[in-house]
C-alpha cells in the first residue's frame, strides 16, 4: 500500500521527467518501462531531441567555420592541432603546472580524475585561459556542437591511471553519455602517447541511422535487467564487435600532442583507451549539456557575469548536502597541483 501511495505521488514528476534530459532507465519507472519503449517511448525522445538540436545548431551555424561544420557533421568531433600560438599555449602549460588550488577526485577501477573548477581563483592565478575561453574558433565549436548559445564548464583535468588495485576502469567501453546530443572538448596540455589511455571516438556514431535507432530501442527493452549498472543508469555501452552492424567503423584513437583540441558530440560512441602503464594527463575540460528540448539556445542563468564563475562550487556545493541520500562521487582532495601524485 505504502509502495503504492509513493508511486502515484511520484508519477506527476516521473512524467515532467520525459521532457528533460533524465536519462536514467532505473530511477524513472516510465523512461525505464519495456511495454512504454516497445511502443516508442525511448526513440521518440531519442528523435525528438535530434530534431531540436539541428534546429538549434542552424541558428548557431553563422559564427562556425564552414571547414569545421563540415567535419564535425561527419565525423562527430573535430579535432584542431596547434590550437593556440605557441607563446599562448606555453605560457598556459606553464601556468596551470604551477597552479595550487582547491581539487575534488573521483576513482573510477583503477583510475582517479582529478578536477579543478576554473572559477575566479583559477582565472587571477591562470591570465593565459583568456587566450583560449576568448577564442573565437573555441567558443563557435562549443556553442554549435552544445547546441545552445552558453558557456560551457570548464576544468583543469588530470587523468592519474593504475592506481595499486581497483577493477578496471568503466570509462574504456566505447558508450554513449545519453540519449541525446551534447558536447565534451579536451585542450590537451601535454603530448598523448599511445600507451597512455588517449581518447577514442567513432567517427559518424553521432548520427541518428535507422540502424543506430533500432540499436537505442531494443537496448530500451531489456537494459534494466542488464549487469551494467552505467548502461542501466543511461549512458548505454556497446561492444566494438556490434559497430559494424550499426554501418559504423572501428574506433578511432587520438594519440595526439599537446596544443590539440578536440570537440565532440558525445551522443557517439567514445570511450577512455586503455593505458598500459601508469601514466598521468593533464588538460583542459568542458562539458557542455542543457535540456535537449528547450527550443531556444541561449537565456541561461548559468553563464551570466558574476554567476558563470561560481557555477562549479555551487553544484559541488549542492550535491555535498544532498550526498547522504543521492550520493558524492567527487570527494574533496584538499589543495592540490594538477600533476601531483
Amino acid at each position: 500500500m505504502t509502495r503504492s501511495l509513493a508511486k502515484l505521488v511520484l508519477l506527476p514528476w516521473w512524467t515532467i521527467q520525459l521532457a528533460t534530459g533524465a536519462k536514467s532507465f532505473l530511477d524513472n519507472p516510465l523512461i525505464g518501462s519495456s511495454r512504454l519503449n516497445a511502443l516508442g517511448l525511448h526513440v521518440g525522445r531519442v528523435r525528438m531531441a535530434q530534431w531540436m538540436t539541428a534546429r538549434r545548431r542552424t541558428r548557431l551555424a553563422a559564427h562556425l567555420d564552414p571547414v569545421d561544420r563540415d567535419r564535425f557533421d561527419r565525423d562527430g568531433f573535430v579535432e584542431i592541432r596547434d590550437f593556440l600560438p605557441a607563446a599562448d599555449f606555453s605560457a598556459l602549460q606553464a601556468q596551470v603546472a604551477a597552479f595550487h588550488g582547491a581539487s575534488r577526485e573521483m576513482v573510477q577501477g583503477h583510475t582517479i580524475t582529478r578536477r579543478f573548477a576554473i572559477d575566479a581563483q583559477a582565472r587571477r592565478a591562470i591570465p593565459s585561459l583568456d587566450s583560449f575561453l576568448r577564442h573565437p574558433r573555441w567558443r563557435a565549436l562549443a556553442r554549435y556542437i552544445a547546441s545552445f548559445d552558453v558557456e560551457p564548464l570548464l576544468y583543469i583535468q588530470t587523468i592519474l591511471t593504475h592506481r595499486l588495485d581497483g577493477p578496471p576502469d568503466p570509462q574504456i567501453n566505447l558508450h554513449a553519455d545519453t540519449f541525446y546530443p551534447a558536447m565534451k572538448a579536451w585542450l590537451f596540455l601535454e603530448d598523448v602517447p599511445a600507451h597512455g589511455g588517449p581518447f577514442t571516438y567513432v567517427p559518424g556514431s553521432h548520427r541518428l541511422t535507422p540502424e543506430r535507432e533500432a540499436w537505442e530501442k531494443q537496448r530500451s527493452l531489456t537494459v534494466r535487467d542488464e549487469e551494467c549498472r552505467m548502461s542501466a543508469r543511461g549512458s548505454l555501452r556497446i561492444e566494438a564487435a556490434e559497430l559494424a552492424k550499426l554501418g559504423l567503423p572501428p574506433p578511432r584513437s587520438f594519440a595526439v600532442p599537446a596544443n590539440t583540441l578536440i570537440v565532440a558530440d558525445t551522443f557517439g560512441f567514445h570511450a577512455r583507451g586503455e593505458a598500459s602503464a601508469r601514466s598521468t594527463r593533464v588538460e583542459l575540460w568542458a562539458y557542455g549539456r542543457r535540456n535537449p528540448f528547450r527550443p531556444f539556445t541561449g537565456f541561461d542563468l548559468w553563464s551570466i557575469p558574476g554567476v558563470v564563475e561560481r557555477r562549479i562550487g555551487l553544484r559541488w556545493g549542492l550535491r555535498d548536502r544532498v550526498a547522504r541520500w543521492i550520493g558524492q562521487p567527487w570527494t574533496s582532495a584538499g589543495m592540490k597541483r594538477p600533476a601531483d601524485d
